[in-house]
């Protein structure tokens, strides 16, 4: 099929170059749809409105005609076919507001299509921003692999961890009732920012560290510290969230209690072990122990009482970014960049993850660490 794209969304001959309001009765090229042509024209309009550059209007028309047109036709492929060199940023913008344009269409019409058939739409904008987003992946990824491109994943990871750790703070707050009495329902959805708040938290952090390697050691000198008050601070740190899916966190320290070796570190392996726990437990508890199985070792371990691991997926568990079958490309997995970084750590500090599993009784993770006991003061 031939068609032109730029020239659907402007009046009168090709050469027109500045003019784009078009009277909605008018078809769009190849568009059998009048409320997709409709909406497409609205975006047209503000995008202009907006003071885009001429040229650069030239491509957003192209794009957005395109774009209306896989929408009508259920051809993904049509944007990236007919508009090779449109930015794929661009493109995913332009799609978002079609989709606005006709579900506001949708909620003001007295004679709004059927159920079905709006379904059949959503799902056909998409699969048009699915066959956008490998392109715009593509551009992420050579934009990251130009020099700077990891100092920016960590600048700004480091821009979204103030926010993050004050959403933990005053969530945290507001759910113990320091700011006032807090009814049921309010403190479930406490929980509920808080637990999605922590999340986002350590993905940040275990971006940081894997943008910096993840096998350094934030205290690079082993100190004096305290097993059970390392357990106990995870433990308040995760407690809204097992709070709010209703599972208990049993933590068992170490009888040999004051020790030396890297707390900061085994912190963050203990939360990124427990939150995954946690986060695929859907009843009964977690377990936090750590147990002395000599002078100066101590084993670490976190269970849980969920479904377990598939044996075909422990390959691929320590994996950030997964191939998906059926699709091309990567998908990122946040317990794979958790798990990964976990695995680094427990290394730097000269022991291995393990792990056991099965489907009638959860998983275990575990590692032994050398600790030897603090001098006592």
């Amino acid at each position: 099929m031939t068609m032109r794209p730029l020239e659907a969304l402007r009046p009168g001959a090709p050469d027109s170059r500045v003019e784009y309001s078009i009277p909605a009765v008018e078809p769009l090229v190849g568009v059998s749809s009048p409320v997709i042509t409709a909406a497409a024209r609205r975006v047209a309009q503000r995008v202009r409105e907006s003071g885009i550059d001429p040229t650069d209007m030239d491509i957003a028309a192209a794009s957005l005609a395109a774009i209306a047109l896989a929408v009508d036709r259920r051809h993904p492929r049509y944007v990236t076919e007919l508009v090779p060199r449109a930015s794929p940023r661009l493109g995913a913008r332009l799609v978002e507001m079609l989709r606005a344009e006709l579900i506001r269409d949708w909620s003001r019409s007295d004679d709004a299509p059927a159920p079905d058939a709006m379904l059949a739409t959503l799902t056909a904008i998409e699969r048009v921003r699915e066959a956008i987003e490998p392109e715009a992946a593509r551009h992420l990824a050579d934009g990251l692999a130009e020099p700077g491109g990891v100092d920016l994943v960590v600048e700004i990871a480091h821009d979204l961890r103030s926010p993050l750790t004050s959403i933990l703070f005053l969530s945290d707050t507001l759910q113990t009732g320091q700011s006032g009495e807090v009814n049921e329902v309010q403190h479930h959805q406490l929980a509920l920012i808080y637990s999605a708040a922590l999340g986002l938290s350590a993905l940040v952090s275990n971006a940081i560290e894997l943008a910096r390697g993840g096998e350094r050691l934030v205290d690079n000198e082993p100190c004096p510290f305290s097993i059970r008050q390392t357990l106990e601070a995870v433990q308040d740190m995760v407690k809204p969230m097992a709070e709010e899916k209703g599972l208990s966190v049993h933590m068992r320290p170490s009888a040999a209690d004051l020790r030396i070796g890297h707390p900061v570190a085994l912190s963050r392996v203990l939360l990124n072990l427990t939150c995954n726990a946690l986060k695929f437990t859907e009843r009964g508890f977690v377990e936090v122990a750590a147990v002395a199985t000599g002078d100066e070792r101590v084993e670490f371990s976190v269970r849980d009482t969920g479904a377990g691991i598939d044996p075909q997926a422990l390959n691929r568990l320590y994996q950030p970014f997964r191939r998906v079958q059926g699709r091309s490309g990567f998908t990122f997995s946040g317990t794979g960049l958790g798990l990964s970084i976990t695995r680094k750590l427990i290394a730097a500090m000269g022991s291995e993850l393990k792990i056991e599993t099965g489907s009638s009784w959860g998983t275990r993770f575990y590692f032994d660490v050398v600790l030897p006991p603090a001098p006592k003061p």
